[in-house]
């Protein structure tokens, strides 16, 4: 989820109920800010909020169906978590390439505060904090080519 989120804010209340339930469950209930741990985003490849997953024995399945208290419950009660896809190998989260992906996104949020803090901080010009991270880019290019 994400605190900015209209589709997340709706959903949260039923979602606190889920978790509240969830020891009668045999369950965690749990929630991610996607904002805050922007490698997971990209592990779990998040590509609209909320986005939910059901875990179970390193096996993850994305969840689609309706989003209130009783479909929820009744996805687990009634093991329809089974009928669902899992997902796929390459794509499930504690795969190389999800790893790869969640690097990406944490380089990304890296790139971005440095941004902020040669604009911000230090008062560089937009276009000279653009500039410096294309000769970055290509000296490291370089570097690796040689």
């Amino acid at each position: 989820y994400a605190p900015w989120c209209p589709a997340c804010q709706q959903i949260e209340l039923t979602w606190e109920s889920f978790a509240k339930e969830s020891e009668h469950l045999d369950i965690t209930v749990g929630k991610v800010d996607v904002t805050q741990e922007p490698g997971l985003s990209g592990r779990f490849f998040v590509t609209t909020l909320p986005t939910i997953y059901h875990a179970n024995d390193g096996v993850f399945r994305r969840y689609r169906g309706s989003r209130t208290l009783e479909d929820l419950q009744g996805y687990v009660l009634e093991r329809k978590w089974e009928a669902v896809e899992p997902v796929a190998g390459w794509k499930s989260p504690s795969s190389i390439m999800m790893h790869g992906m969640a690097g990406l996104f944490h380089l990304s949020g890296w790139i971005r505060q440095i941004h902020s803090y040669l604009t911000g901080t230090l008062g560089i010009h937009v276009w000279i904090s653009y500039a410096l991270f294309i000769l970055a880019t290509l000296l490291i290019g370089l570097f690796l080519g040689l």
